[in-house]
């Protein structure tokens, strides 16, 4: 027999719970099932430019299965970005520095930006394998990442007591939900949590109907409001968040006492949910069984309820945005709730 494979594995971007299950998912499958050899990068890509690594035997991983954030460390380092004032050419020292750590594969398990770096390291010659992760569900070619779930948990939970509260001082509650771009943690929370009015990036907003709606909402005696809105929707510049915005537009259009809660980063925070923990270890076993059969330049999805992978450059520089038309949208309506750009009164 030859020398057994050596992968790398890096977490970057930001935390989120399951990635430790992802790194034992990758690390015990490797080692237990094909006596390959396991290098940790120390905070992504950053680590790899500086050469911080550790070996990591089967003994490592234990206990690492319920930890949120990562046992390696992460970074927001992109190597190919061209703004660099440093003058490194980043991209030849990770590939020297890959070469010199005898590596034959790099798992990379990240978002969006994760993805289009791996993307960007296979074109230069390296071995790759994605594993996606982010609470905001958005990244392009998958049904599911890990993360989405147990962030899904603590944003509902959040909205369920909101509801206590409001009803108590019959307030309008506005509670802001994160997702830059995608709304699908928005979406998802807001209908799972009994919010009224569910705002999402993708739908345009008519800030009059949303009025209109929930002053409907008071005319009939329903003697409060929750006001679920992602974090990324289009508003004036002066309004640092989209809670400020939202509650602010209410309250000067409504005159009914509004008040507003950002959750930020408690929803990255914590031990990942059972699901999420599942999901993670799925995504890294497959992980090596493509690096075993050396299906290089690829990244595990989940979809339809399967894990599978695809091509890295079908995913680079994509985002999975929620479909105007989703199913989850028209069942939202059906229920009389407001989405923002038309709101049935």
């Amino acid at each position: 027999m030859g020398k057994p494979q050596r992968i790398g594995i890096l977490s970057a971007g930001g935390d989120c719970p399951g990635i430790n299950a992802a790194i034992r998912g990758v690390g015990k499958t490797a080692i237990v099932r094909y006596g390959m050899e396991v290098v940790g990068i120390a905070s992504g890509f950053s680590g790899l430019l500086n050469k911080e690594y550790q070996e990591l035997p089967e003994s490592a991983l234990s206990g690492i299965l319920t930890l949120g954030g990562t046992i390696l460390g992460t970074s927001r380092e992109k190597p190919f970005k061209k703004s660099s004032s440093d003058g490194l050419n980043k991209p030849k020292i990770i590939k020297k520095n890959y070469k010199e750590l005898g590596l034959d594969c790099l798992v990379c398990i990240g978002g969006n930006g994760t993805q289009k770096t791996a993307n960007l390291l296979a074109e230069i010659g390296l071995n790759v394998i994605g594993i996606p992760k982010t609470i905001d569900n958005d990244v392009f070619g998958t049904d599911f990442t890990f993360g989405f779930d147990s962030a899904l948990n603590i944003a509902t939970d959040a909205i369920d007591r909101l509801h206590t509260t409001a009803n108590s001082h019959k307030r309008i509650m506005v509670i802001e939900i994160m997702g830059h771009n995608a709304g699908w943690l928005t979406l998802y929370a807001g209908l799972a949590g009994g919010g009224d009015v569910i705002l999402l990036p993708e739908l345009e907003l008519d800030t009059k109907a949303i009025n209109r709606y929930l002053l409907d909402r008071a005319y009939k005696k329903k003697p409060y409001s929750i006001v679920v809105v992602a974090e990324g929707i289009e508003r004036p510049k002066e309004f640092i968040s989209a809670a400020d915005y939202i509650a602010s537009m209410i309250e000067s259009g409504t005159r009914i006492e509004t008040r507003k809660t950002i959750l930020g980063y408690i929803q990255r925070g914590g031990s990942p949910s059972p699901m999420d923990r599942i999901l993670a270890t799925r995504f890294g076993s497959h992980a090596v069984e493509l690096i075993a059969k050396e299906h290089y330049g690829r990244m595990v999805i989940n979809k339809n309820g399967q894990t599978s992978s695809i091509p890295l450059d079908e995913v680079a520089g994509k985002t999975r945005l929620v479909p105007v038309d989703h199913s989850l949208i028209a069942k939202a309506r059906a229920l009389d709730i407001c989405m923002g750009d038309k709101c049935d009164v």
